[in-house]
């Protein structure tokens, strides 16, 4: 009976799936004008996995340490401006209350011609970055690939080339980990509630239906979990009330039911912490918490968790936003991420012809040039045993049979020539720069080791000292 059932759930789920695509048909228009069809239900739960296949499943992630974040699409044409008002970007068509048929008329504007996603990939592994996660479909609703569920998409544009294909592409040749962002809220989507405040006169909820829109944002999923293979699918836009716990736990059984090596964030569900990013309790979902703009002060021990940044004031591409952060800083950021078992996604806002900003450029080959010298102590580390010292940071790797690795990223370099790291547990036995090899001399007191350094740092933005300890 259980064979017979099974079957027969999986034959009626399957039918769903082919009923969905039909209802849809042709692409519907820009409207996306409502059509009365039910919600795709989701298989039963997967099975509760065991903390080995959790750290199988999770292990590429932990040791890559390093993202890039992309948010791109229609809000890029205005640059961050509208009516001399000049600090939008993303959300810019909820910030300066763009109505839907003016906002709709960036789509035959968007025409990125010097997209090259070979180039973006390229530069996002000369960074040392090992994924990158880019938004699918931002709050505005408008898709970065060819969906066959609605037309408010990159093909209804001159561009008429899907991104998600190239850019998955080209991930994979440059061996960067292609993922996605995907935002819940839908400014476009007629089902999709509540409305914005100021547009409630002019678009009203009469006839919308929520769970229509589920089945349409589950249409989407389908379309890229099948079509592109994301290793991380990346939520976003979870907090109206309109989204509920039992739809995040639903949600997450879905598209884990599509693909069950995938990971997924907390923001898939209603556990967020607010921008500290972190999964309440209560049995929420997500694979990982999403500090945002922000990195928390201390480590989490058994908490995985990521900190997204930009680089400079807006995710979106905005042209009058000049406040970058400058290279030393967010080296010392992934640095002090890493020191706390994090991981850095760090963002960019491509201009609307498809190419990077030439600061987030420089800055980005910069990174790049540090990491080129001092990967081994970021990726694959974890948080340091030592705290935060006063100068600088520490990540740590095990060696096995009780051996332990520190590395010691020194921001500030000591001027009498001496380094001293307190707290040890462990017996050091060799200590060297990691930039080169050098070894250096080094006096052992009780728990605590004395450095004798260099006169000058490797790196005045890190330099990395090697630090092996055996067990006591």
């Amino acid at each position: 009976m259980a064979g017979s059932f099974m079957k027969t759930r999986s034959l009626v789920v399957r039918l769903c799936l082919v009923a969905l695509f039909f209802s849809y048909g042709a692409k519907p228009a820009i409207a996306q004008t409502s059509e009365s069809r039910q919600p795709i239900r989701s298989e039963a739960p997967l099975p509760t996995e065991t903390p080995a296949e959790r750290n199988a499943r999770l292990a590429w992630w932990r040791e890559a340490r390093f993202g890039m974040f992309i948010h791109w699409g229609l809000y890029a044409i205005p640059a961050g401006e509208w009516k001399g008002q000049t600090d939008h970007a993303e959300w810019i068509r909820d910030s300066a209350k763009i109505p839907l048929p003016e906002y709709d008329q960036f789509v035959g504007q968007f025409n990125p011609v010097k997209f090259n996603a070979v180039a973006w990939a390229r530069l996002a592994r000369r960074a040392g970055m090992k994924y990158l996660v880019i938004t699918s479909k931002h709050h505005d609703g408008f898709a970065l690939w060819d969906s066959k569920v609605s037309d408010f998409d990159v093909m209804a544009t001159p561009f008429h080339r899907d991104i998600l294909k190239e850019l998955s592409t080209a991930c994979r040749q440059q061996d960067v980990r292609f993922c996605t962002y995907h935002s819940i809220m839908d400014w476009h989507h007629p089902d999709y509630l509540p409305r914005r405040e100021w547009e409630k006169a002019n678009r009203p909820t009469a006839g919308a239906d929520f769970d229509r829109f589920r089945a349409y944002l589950k249409g989407q999923l389908q379309e890229i979990v099948n079509g592109y293979h994301p290793a991380v699918l990346w939520f976003d836009g979870e907090w109206e009330d309109t989204w509920t716990h039992a739809m995040g736990q639903d949600l997450d059984d879905y598209v884990r039911g599509l693909n069950q090596n995938i990971i997924i964030n907390n923001r898939v569900d209603k556990g967020r912490h607010g921008m500290a990013g972190q999964t309440k309790d209560g049995g929420y979902r997500g694979d990982f918490g999403t500090p945002e703009q922000e990195i928390p002060d201390q480590g989490l021990p058994g908490v995985d968790w990521e900190s997204c940044m930009t680089m400079n004031r807006h995710w979106g591409w905005n042209a009058a936003d000049t406040q970058w952060k400058s290279t030393e800083d967010l080296v010392r950021k992934l640095i002090d991420i890493a020191s706390k078992g994090g991981n850095f996604l760090l963002n960019i806002g491509p201009r609307p012809d498809g190419t990077f900003p030439d600061q987030a450029v420089e800055r980005l080959e910069g990174m790049g040039r540090w990491m080129e010298k001092n990967h081994n102590a970021i990726y694959g580390t974890q948080a340091s045993p030592i705290g935060k010292p006063a100068w600088g940071r520490c990540t740590m790797k095990p060696l096995g049979n009780g051996r332990t690795r520190l590395f010691l990223h020194v921001f500030d370099w000591p001027s009498d020539g001496k380094l001293t790291v307190t707290g040890l547990a462990g017996r050091p036995f060799k200590v060297a720069l990691l930039d080169g090899g050098q070894r250096l001399k080094f006096a052992v007191r009780a728990n605590d080791v004395t450095i004798e350094v260099p006169s000058q740092p490797k790196n005045p933005m890190a330099t990395v000292i090697v630090l092996d300890l055996a067990k006591l």
